[in-house]
């Protein structure tokens, strides 16, 4: 009897969390497991391919994107412009990366949880219309930025999963931001 009980408790609580997933939408809900690395895809003749890259750090261009507010995200999310978050081509999704500002020395944490950009021209990272306005680049349109894979802490992780910032980061000092400068003149 206890067994035909749990078996037929397992099944409604599975039809119901179908039943709430459809009535929500068919968004992923914000969590930062499972983590998805992905298999290679092309765009416009680009093949990317996804990797886990634990010590990513590159300078190139950031872009912002925000018109496509309500749209699902390639982590299955719904994308909301005015959360911290980005999109980048082949970092594991979600992730969390810290982008500076090469023009100011800006540092903001940033929830990479979209795949992008697909311009070309040096841009490494599409940022939302939030992330941009948080890092000071909104009126630019695009900047130059360095990107590095960082490990926040729960708290920041927890505070960007639900669209607010992480705790403000200081500045970088002019000789570090002079050293990331010359790498994005020399070409990276």
């Amino acid at each position: 009897m206890r067994g035909r009980w749990l078996i037929r408790s397992a099944s409604a609580a599975l039809a119901v969390l179908t039943l709430a997933a459809c009535a929500g939408g068919h968004y992923r809900p914000v969590a930062d497991t499972p983590v998805r690395v992905g298999p290679p895809y092309t765009v416009r003749g680009t093949t990317y391919v996804p990797a886990a890259a634990p010590a990513y750090d590159a300078v190139g261009y950031a872009s912002w994107y925000g018109n496509e507010s309500g749209n699902r995200t390639a982590n299955g999310e719904k994308f909301r412009a005015g959360w911290i978050t980005a999109a980048h081509t082949t970092l594991p999704l979600p992730t969390y990366v810290e982008v500076t500002s090469l023009d100011t020395g800006r540092r903001i944490v940033v929830r990479v949880n979209d795949r992008g950009p697909f311009a070309g021209r040096g841009r490494i990272i599409d940022l939302s219309k939030g992330a941009a306005e948080e890092l000071g680049i909104r009126a630019q349109g695009h900047a130059p930025v360095r990107v590095r894979r960082i490990e926040p802490s729960e708290k920041d992780r927890a505070r960007l999963r639900k669209g607010k910032p992480a705790r403000a980061l200081a500045p970088l000092s002019p000789r570090e931001l002079q050293g990331l400068r010359s790498r994005i003149a020399s070409g990276g």
